[in-house]
């Protein structure tokens, strides 16, 4: 509780003492000063236990000195012997709920926060249990142990609290916050794969945003929400071009955001006071799924704008807020630029962004669990980069260890097949991969873009076995899927190996009407290694047809890419952070030890 706050409450309420008011009135003065003297004001609230004080102020000083000690101190224990005595004393005093309430919501978080869960869960439950009579309270309660049960992976619990949620604002009249529960379970359901349920709850939700009339931020907010929703479930999909039209909405409806003010009149109903995300955040998520479109539809300086534009937002709001979703969306930007930078041919600059993410995660431990298996798989992909096979499949390895997300299980598994591809000699292991992710019979997610890529991890393997005409079908297989979602780097990708696949077959105006286009796409992207690739078969096809003109041209524009990606190369693996690719365990390396310079073959490249 604020402790101006709990100064207005008390001269409004309960004719205080003049002392007890002096005493608030210092302790916030010391709270408030710059910078805080936190010390002065913990005497000044524990000073009120001098005077004997009746249990409603006694009890509300508990759970001021709770709170100081909590956010403001390391003191722990004494933190949590206050946060119980608020909680244990208010529960036995009447029309007295904000009090007991908060009491009971801060020493939950305080709980989950010293890993005692199962301490914070009965608190939660009791709390929720007495509170139906106080509805904005009532709500908040259900969420917060709703999370609880979410960061427990418990999602069906949560779901369930979350439907309870609904119910109750339902019949509390409050439509808003009914929508506010539903699509959180809508994303709880999309989080476990659930799409059957998915699809009519985020149908129901559609229903009720758009016929609801209130506070115009409100009801932009669960737009964006659940508008959020459809873009994240369409991507996970792989299907990039159906989105479309969602996100136009998404970046749309935060434009109308950002043209409201605040300061609109609170909702009278107090089931209906809250907020999904402030509206500044909300922008930063609209950038991140915006990245996350343009990575996986290979529009790579868009992603690389958006992404600026989203750091820089970030940044401000981190000065000002200290809320860990602001590290998580940092996280989550990086994971997308650095895969943009590692196809850009930025390898040097995509691992040190790979550093300031292991940097990120030893600051949270809850953030490094949920994304040490993302670390590895960017490492593993930062590894092929430099051709780096050995490294590549222990750090690939180490993810499949630590993620139990199908989608990002078949993504690692696709790359680890391609270095086992590479290698030559890992037949029987390469196998039992492609058994897993087989794109005719069983796949294992409904990701349009990953099954795409199973196909042409199947023709890259025939085309290495010199089984052109099975490459071919494959190959062909992956270009109608990546055409029907605009999925450039894969069309790309494929154009340039059934232009290699044609080459060897002596069909060289077939090889020519794949790599041109190759080409072309590959330098939109851009992708440098399509584009290495492209120009050595261009300058190859333009020497076989006595093109000699066109073959120089090819040539130079080879060398001049070769040139590129040589220099990155030296300089990414003269980091000290190129160490990183030996880390396959516990928490990531603080330091790094400078290498005398690149240990790795050159020889992929050229």
């Amino acid at each position: 509780m604020n402790l101006q706050s709990a100064i207005q409450m008390a001269a409004t309420t309960e004719a205080p003492e003049p002392w007890y008011l002096a005493l608030l009135g210092f302790a916030e003065h010391f709270r408030t000063s710059s910078p805080p003297k936190i010390r002065l004001c913990v005497h000044c609230l524990q000073a009120v236990f001098q005077f004997k004080p009746p249990p409603r102020v006694e009890a509300r000083t508990h759970l001021q000195l709770g709170s100081v000690l909590y956010r403001h101190t390391k003191n722990s224990e004494l933190a949590q012997t206050h946060l119980e005595e608020a909680w244990f004393i208010s529960q036995e005093i009447p029309q007295f709920e904000d009090v007991k309430f908060e009491a009971a919501s801060i020493l939950s978080e305080f709980y989950c926060q010293q890993n005692l869960v199962d301490s914070a869960k009965p608190v939660l439950r009791n709390a929720i249990q007495i509170s139906q009579q106080t509805p904005y309270w009532h709500c908040r309660l259900l969420f917060q142990l709703a999370q609880l049960h979410a960061l427990e992976k418990d999602l069906v619990s949560a779901c369930d609290l979350l439907g309870v949620g609904a119910e109750y604002a339902r019949v509390m009249g409050s439509e808003y916050t009914r929508a506010l529960f539903l699509l959180s379970k809508g994303m709880l359901l999309l989080m476990e794969r659930k799409l059957s349920e998915v699809h009519p709850l985020l149908s129901l939700c559609g229903t009720i945003v758009e016929n609801w009339q209130g506070n115009p931020i409100q009801k932009e907010s669960l737009r964006v929400f659940f508008l959020v929703l459809q873009v994240t479930h369409y991507l996970d999909a792989g299907q990039v071009k159906s989105v479309k039209p969602c996100l136009k909405q998404l970046q749309q409806c935060i434009q109308t955001i950002s043209t409201l003010h605040d300061d609109e009149i609170l909702p009278t109903n107090p089931a209906a006071l809250f907020h999904w995300l402030p509206k500044e955040h909300m922008c930063v998520l609209v950038y991140l799924v915006t990245v996350m479109h343009s990575m996986q539809a290979g529009y790579l300086e868009k992603a690389q704008k958006y992404t600026d534009k989203a750091l820089m937002q970030l940044e401000k709001l981190k000065m000002l807020d200290s809320n860990p979703i602001l590290s998580s969306f940092q996280v989550i930007l990086l994971e997308h630029i650095i895969m943009c930078r590692l196809v850009t041919g930025h390898k040097a600059t995509a691992l040190q962004e790979i550093s300031q993410v292991c940097q990120l995660c030893q600051q949270s431990p809850r953030l490094f669990t949920n994304h040490a298996a993302q670390l590895h798989t960017l490492l593993g992909l930062y590894c092929i980069s430099v051709n780096c096979m050995d490294n590549a499949e222990a750090q690939f390895t180490a993810a499949l260890q630590l993620t139990t997300h199908q989608e990002l299980w078949t993504f690692i598994v696709t790359n680890l097949a391609s270095v086992y591809i590479r290698e030559g000699n890992r037949h029987q292991e390469l196998y039992s991969l492609l058994e897993r992710i087989n794109p005719d019979h069983n796949f294992p997610v409904s990701s349009h873009c990953l099954r795409a890529a199973a196909f042409y991890i199947r023709g890259l393997l025939s085309f290495f076995q010199g089984r052109y005409n099975e490459a071919k079908r494959f190959l062909r297989e992956t270009l109608k899927m990546s055409n029907a979602e605009d999925l450039n780097r894969l069309t790309a990708c494929s154009l340039v190996l059934l232009g290699h696949i044609f080459f060897v077959l002596g069909n060289h105006r077939e090889s020519n009407n794949m790599v041109v286009p190759a080409m072309q796409l590959a330098s939109k992207i851009p992708d440098m290694s399509v584009q290495l690739w492209s120009s050595a078969l261009l300058k190859d096809l333009n020497r076989a047809c006595g093109n000699t003109m066109d073959a120089h041209e090819a040539a130079q524009m080879h060398q001049n890419f070769s040139q590129q990606l040589l220099q990155d190369h030296i300089a990414a693996c003269s980091l000290p952070e190129h160490n990183l690719i030996s880390w396959t365990d516990g928490l990531p390396p603080v330091q790094f030890q400078p290498q005398n310079g690149p240990t790795t073959s050159l020889a992929s490249l050229l």
